[in-house]
């Protein structure tokens, strides 16, 4: 998952010769303008000016913070069931306004319609979870000794915070946003530049919903933006998803001011192909795992270790690949410089000896000249020590090594310092179980080239994938927005006449 590090130019904004009027700060209810420089907001389709955004910084950040810090105790002071309620209505206002927010996540993002409607359905599959809470944190009674009583109750943290990347930017603000919220908390949402007019109607709609104000906070900005809610005194806690290095350097800052951190960093998944794997199913299942998305997905399938001899299946996802057509069932790379970083790993892979079996590069949609495409990418004899294999290359790039068994598959698999995704192609139960067994990935998959758990099992990967402890979604979420509260009670009987 990457943060672009596209250039953008300083903007004036006139809303005459922008799509959507320029974005303000969502915070305490209601839109707030700000004085602050503003970047552009481009759509990835066709280069087209969408809006502007104002670089927030520390000044903003504390205005926001005072407003969510004095909404947040009657919030957190109404029950589970209370508070669950609100988002039952934000359900449907998601529901109800599927299309429009589809269309702002296809032109902000560059993905496909059909893509940007699954984004919603998944945030309402989020949202529902937040639903069930009262279900899920009921408190705990135990008698431990004779009229000795243990207890445990669930409090929110107060104020925190979630930053967000481009590449769904409705889907993983909805990891945190129900049930951060719902646990009692006040939240200010940091989205990606690149794409916030999602989460500007993300703030609308909860509004809508009932949602009291200064309990969610909306604030656009960039680096220095990021900085300011790592070192803010009071943010309770931190979570965050993006490349491994900036998740790593969140990590490190915000825990410094100890605060509770969660920062999910990039991926390098690894797809093993053994010979007995069903051709038809495992050539489409492979290419929409590498290529959906535009490959923009922390796990998406980025390396095919083919064992064996599996020529006809690498065959079936190159003619599968060909089926793809950029700006049909394929869509844009969130910029131009993701697309020219993107080439570069091609480019570099062929300079070193692999062989481009289908190739994306230069791919131009007419009437889209000024979008940023990449066509699917499907590269042969890929080696370990290639910058290809190591890197996250984050576009639909399908980079095949080759392997003798399923151990020196699986060893290949253990070297990657990243731990999101695994996954093995076979229809042997054994070795589907020896996989499972050996590889060091957070979420493995057989027979599912996108191995997502579904709510209440939690998305999280391991190594240079995760900084911090637990999951960022499902039951293990609820641990990392709460802290338990252990009561230990003596009622003494005495005998009445």
């Amino acid at each position: 998952m990457l943060f672009d590090s596209t250039p953008y130019r300083l903007s004036i904004p006139v809303t005459g010769l922008m799509k959507y009027p320029a974005l303000d700060n969502f915070v305490n209810g209601s839109p707030v303008p700000s004085d602050r420089d503003r970047l552009d907001v481009l759509s990835p389709l066709d280069g087209t000016l969408l809006s502007s955004v104002p670089l927030s910084a520390s000044a903003e950040l504390d205005f926001a913070v005072t407003a969510a810090s004095a909404a947040q105790p009657a919030w957190a002071g109404l029950t589970q069931r209370e508070r669950s309620q609100f988002f039952f209505t934000y359900r449907e206002l998601l529901r109800s306004h599927m299309e429009e927010l589809a269309g702002l996540i296809h032109e902000e993002n560059g993905k496909t319609l059909p893509e940007a409607r699954a984004e919603i359905d998944k945030a309402m599959e989020l949202t529902e979870f937040a639903c069930s809470l009262p279900q899920l944190t009921g408190g705990e009674v135990l008698e431990v000794s004779r009229g000795f009583y243990c207890s445990q109750q669930l409090e929110a943290l107060g104020v925190v915070a979630s930053i967000t990347p481009f590449n769904f930017p409705c889907m993983v603000p909805h990891w945190t946003i129900p049930v951060a919220l719902a646990l009692g908390n006040a939240m200010i949402l940091k989205p990606s530049e690149q794409v916030p007019l999602s989460a500007g109607r993300t703030a609308e709609l909860l509004a809508e919903a009932g949602l009291p104000a200064g309990i969610f906070n909306v604030l656009h900005g960039d680096r220095e933006l990021v900085e300011a809610i790592c070192d803010h005194p009071r943010i309770a806690a931190v979570t965050f998803v993006g490349s491994t290095p900036v998740a790593q350097a969140v990590y490190a800052r915000a825990s410094t001011h100890y605060k509770r951190v969660l920062a999910m960093g990039g991926a390098k998944n690894h797809l093993v192909l053994l010979p007995d794997a069903d051709p038809e199913y495992s050539g489409a299942n492979i290419t929409a795992s590498m290529a959906g998305c535009a490959g923009q997905r922390c796990m998406a399938a980025a390396s095919l270790i083919a064992v064996g001899d599996v020529d006809h299946v690498i065959e079936r996802i190159c003619a599968e690949s060909r089926a793809m057509v950029a700006g049909e069932n394929l869509g844009a790379v969130i910029s131009t410089s993701a697309r020219d970083r993107i080439e570069s790993y091609i480019t570099e892979a062929e300079e070193q000896g692999a062989r481009v079996l289908v190739d994306g590069r230069n791919t131009v949609v007419p009437g889209c000249e000024a979008g940023s495409y990449v066509g699917a990418t499907v590269i042969d004899q890929v080696t370990p020590q290639m910058r290809i294999s190591r890197e996250e290359v984050f576009g639909p790039v399908l980079s095949i090594l080759r392997a003798d068994s399923l151990d020196a598959a699986i060893a290949i698999e253990n070297e990657s310092p990243f731990g999101n995704a695994a996954v093995v192609y076979t229809q042997d139960g054994d070795a589907a179980q020896r996989f499972t067994e050996g590889a060091r990935s957070g979420m493995v998959g057989i027979n599912v080239g996108v191995p997502v758990p579904r709510e209440p099992f939690g998305f999280g990967g391991w190594n240079d994938s995760r900084f911090g402890a637990g999951d960022i979604t499902g039951t293990g979420s609820i641990s990392f927005w709460t802290q338990a509260k252990k009561i230990t009670s003596h009622w003494i009987h005495r005998d009445t006449e």
